[in-house]
């Protein structure tokens, strides 16, 4: 299946004291009970088939006393051959997206379980609000896009952003084929007809951004430092990705500069041979289509924002759907930012840009609560953007880029909250900004537009 068009974008440990259970934007995901710290992953897919055997091994450590759990898992996935701590559960059933677990004896809170759980079947997107999301076949290979709540398609799992885990996934394939996942290539097994990929993500990662990304893919090195940049390519593709993507390497020095340091040891770029509607990003992973490699620099702005999420989203990840603006808005920022370093605008044409779009489109949207069918909508994008700008107006340049160092550097891998930011910013403010946050984030009305008057 051609992917011609994708769903609207996409577009330390965690937190326990979330409430991971529930979670309005994406009901019926997410489960209390334990926090997951580890999946070991070891995956089986023949592509021509689109079948996907999988065994997953679960580190977790219970919150209360435990006799009866639930994963998340597709309903496109028949588990089988599961244990807890070595022993079978009493009994399981698998249905409406959900395995649920009932033990042999209750556990006490605090305690370590190890979950063990055989799966297999033929892998498809899950349908949710805003389109289908997670695994899905390309002409030739499979792209993983699990924003929101894709990630059940391919994986058990405690399918909530604020449950972030330790990942090795490991996957044997056909062997004509690259395999791009998250973090370290660790080792590579090759035979005759099959290769296994192993990969480590030691740092926290959100299940939703957990990525396999399977293709006919040549291996370019594009940059060493700061940090070492790669990317999977069609070899059809490899002369125009060296202009459409040629800055990838200065734009990682300016987002290091403006933002901290990169938060983890690398960083992949997948080309599909497929077109998409719009780029993915996964952690230590962006994803783009064909149709953003034509040998122009057409989409370098998509090429900014999939990097910035690295920071902004997948290190410092919100703990609540509802606070979406702490990933689009400093993405589209980053956007700005790297218009002006670029000489292609001034930040603050950019913002006037966008103001006047915002201005002459429906003012119905919260931007700090946007309700699920909308958290995806351009104008949180866009406003949640301006806000950034906002504030870098009312603290001034060296105070602002202050804020994001601090803010990268003090949650990095963790999950955050709007108030968390709120409160990091005080901070820096010798005035209060109660004002500020109430009519850019919690308003519909649209505020004058901020001038940034030094540049």
């Amino acid at each position: 299946m051609v992917r011609k068009s994708a769903r609207p974008k996409l577009v330390a440990a965690p937190n326990p004291q979330h409430a991971r259970a529930v979670d309005p934007y994406i009901p019926g995901h997410g489960n209390p009970g334990y926090r997951i710290s580890r999946y070991d992953l070891e995956l089986s897919y023949k592509v021509e088939s689109n079948r996907l055997e999988g065994r997953a091994e679960i580190t977790a450590t219970t919150n209360e006393p435990l006799k009866r759990f639930a994963l998340d898992l597709s309903d496109a996935l028949s588990a089988s051959k599961i244990a807890i701590n070595g022993r079978r559960p009493q009994r399981y059933t698998q249905r409406g997206g959900k395995l649920e677990l009932t033990l042999a004896a209750e556990v006490p809170a605090g305690a370590a379980m190890t979950i063990s759980i055989r799966y297999a079947g033929t892998p498809r997107p899950i349908r949710s609000t805003w389109g289908e999301v997670g695994w899905e076949e390309l002409s030739e290979g499979v792209i993983v896009a699990s924003q929101p709540s894709g990630a059940p398609s391919w994986f058990p799992c405690d399918d909530h952003p604020a449950s972030k885990a330790a990942y090795r996934i490991a996957i044997t394939t056909d062997s004509p084929y690259r395999v791009v996942s998250n973090g370290n290539l660790v080792s590579r097994k090759v035979s005759a007809a099959h290769t296994t990929w192993v990969y480590e993500q030691a740092e926290p990662m959100a299940s939703y951004l957990a990525t396999i990304q399977i293709g006919s893919y040549d291996l370019l090195k594009v940059a060493e430092k700061p940090v070492p940049i790669r990317a999977a390519v069609p070899a059809r593709l490899t002369s125009d990705f060296q202009r459409s993507f040629g800055n990838q390497e200065r734009i990682m020095r300016a987002f290091t500069r403006w933002f901290g340091p990169y938060p983890f040891p690398q960083y992949t770029v997948v080309v599909t041979d497929d077109t998409l509607e719009i780029p993915v990003e996964a952690q230590t992973v962006s994803i783009f289509g064909a149709n953003h490699c034509d040998g122009t620099r057409d989409a370098e702005r998509l090429v900014a924002h999939e990097l910035s999420h690295q920071w902004f989203g997948n290190s410092l990840t919100l703990t609540r759907w509802k606070d979406i603006w702490l990933h689009e808005g400093f993405a589209c920022y980053s956007e700005w930012l790297w218009a002006q370093e670029c000489g292609e605008a001034t930040t603050q044409q950019m913002a006037a840009r966008y103001y006047a779009k915002l201005a002459a489109s429906r003012t119905d949207i919260v931007v700090g609560d946007p309700g699920p069918d909308l958290m995806f909508d351009d104008r949180v994008y866009k406003r949640g953007a301006l806000t950034v700008h906002a504030l870098r107006v009312a603290l001034g340049d060296p105070a602002f880029f202050t804020v994001l160092h601090e803010w990268t550097a003090e949650y990095a891998h963790q999950s955050v909250t709007t108030e968390d930011f709120i409160t990091l910013v005080a901070k820096h403010s010798p005035e209060p900004l109660r004002e500020l946050w109430r009519t850019w984030l919690y308003e519909t009305a649209l505020p004058p537009l901020p001038v940034l008057t030094a540049l």
